[in-house]
């Protein structure tokens, strides 16, 4: 392969990346979930025709309220690596790789130069499907190049003057967009591939895990001109144009300008992941992973953002329900580093759900905080008391009825105790917006997000 060949200080922040080509279904961020509203799954697939470091284990288990006076974990952020140019890449070294390992240097190039990879004759496009026979796009009027056949692949180099524009493989009656493309937007035809675009578009990386977490991938939106700040979001497959199968936030739509949002997918594993302790769901023990997750961002995500387009401060982290939670943890374990977490209809009871469940939520871990674990809080919720947000079993918690949805009860017991806390002062450093009746699913989120988007650009 052509890391065997190459020394990138890239690479070397990205260590702990996997190449495995693997697709995992992934939990829906809407419909049924624990926490106020029971579990479901989803997955997404993209297609279009028509022109145009840290040990293993779960973590999390301990108490946190790192505001109380800690600092932030070394797994919150990467340590500070040497610069250096990508080296140059000959046709005979990418073909040389690819044909002893094809997916391999597919998934290699994607995450570093890039693909259509530039080269000093031109631009390399790579297709694996033996249907499509060339290469069409802006570029060329859409009239097409030949692509070479080759060993379980085909390519061509084609000299571009003024890249930026779409591009897609077709047999000249049927057009698909690349998979392996980095940039990518989406016209009345689906999904188009970019060459190096200067307009605002997502960039896709591939399979990024690490030694606890499985792979997933990462959207970027990548807004026109400069950057200013980085948000990193959960549930990154809901996020942009039509999204997963319960709906999207289509945040192409409502994102404020220079800011970079990175969309992170979640896994099967999203219950896990997304939770800091464990607690009983339909009589099953689950949940816990979520220092393993702030070590992911740490670690994986933030040196990949850092290498490809810096990473202009302040930063944010923002979700919705079990992201909403995860929001709020990382937020806890990483004092300082993020100055802006968002939490919409977060599930902050998690912890104390299944009967004779007892361990730390993050409403009491909120609730001891004696100073801010970050410049600004958002906090919103849906639904409304309905009968009447009471602690029905005892241990703390306001619990939702049935005529309570949304995680009403539990984030309107965070706003009081937050309120009348020391840390937090309502309006200055956290904000808490109710959204009455609103229900748990992605289109309500998305009618609401240009409220913490706000803040987090105005700060």
């Amino acid at each position: 392969m052509l890391g065997q060949r190459m020394t990138r200080p890239f690479l070397h922040a990205l260590s702990l990346l996997t190449a495995a080509l693997t697709t995992f279904a992934a939990a829906a961020c809407g419909g049924d979930e624990a926490g106020g509203s029971g579990g479901g799954t989803t997955t997404t697939t993209t297609s279009s025709t028509g022109p145009g470091p840290g040990s293993g284990g779960a973590g999390g288990q301990g108490a946190g309220g790192e505001g109380q006076g800690g600092s932030a974990s070394p797994d919150c952020g990467p340590e500070e690596e040497g610069g250096g140019g990508e080296p140059t890449l000959t046709l005979d070294d990418v073909l040389a790789s690819l044909r002893t390992d094809r997916d391999g240097t597919l998934h290699e190039i994607s995450l570093t130069r890039g693909w259509p990879a530039l080269l000093p004759d031109g631009y390399l496009f790579v297709s694996t499907s033996s249907n499509l026979t060339h290469v069409a796009g802006d570029h060329d009027g859409w009239v097409g190049a030949p692509l070479t056949a080759d060993q379980g692949f085909s390519w061509a180099l084609v000299p571009i003057a003024s890249p930026g524009g779409g591009y897609k493989f077709t047999d000249l009656t049927a057009y698909e967009a690349d998979p392996w493309a980095r940039s990518y937007t989406v016209d009345s035809f689906g999904e188009l591939s970019l060459i190096r675009p200067s307009i605002a578009h997502l960039d896709r990386y591939r399979d990024l895990g690490d030694a606890d977490l499985k792979p997933r991938d990462l959207r970027v939106w990548v807004p026109q001109g400069s950057i200013n700040r980085v948000l990193y979001a959960h549930d990154g497959q809901n996020l942009f144009f039509d999204g997963g199968p319960f709906g999207s936030w289509r945040l192409e739509q409502s994102v404020p300008p220079g800011v970079l949002v990175v969309g992170i997918d979640n896994t099967s594993d999203r219950m896990d992941e997304y939770t800091h302790v464990t607690d009983t769901i339909g009589g099953n023990t689950v949940g816990g992973q979520g220092d393993a997750y702030v070590r992911f961002l740490g670690r994986t995500v933030r040196p990949l953002i850092q290498a490809r387009y810096g990473e202009p401060g302040p930063l944010g982290v923002m979700g919705s329900s079990l992201g909403g939670l995860i929001s709020l943890h990382i937020a806890d374990r990483c004092p300082g580093v993020y100055a802006f977490a968002a939490s919409l209809s977060g599930t902050v009871g998690w912890g104390s759900i299944g009967d004779g469940n007892r361990n730390e939520t993050m409403l009491e871990r909120y609730t001891a905080h004696t100073r801010p674990v970050a410049s600004r809080l958002y906090l919103d919720v849906g639904g409304g008391p309905g009968s009447g947000c009471v602690d029905a079993d005892g241990d703390g918690i306001e619990d939702d009825t049935d005529s309570s949805p949304d995680n009403y009860c539990e984030n309107e017991q965070l706003r009081r105790q937050l309120a009348a806390g020391g840390a937090y002062t309502e309006g200055a450093n956290f904000d808490f917006a109710w959204h009455e009746g609103a229900i748990h699913n992605e289109a309500a989120w998305a009618a609401r997000v240009g409220n913490p988007f706000s803040i987090f650009a105005g700060l």
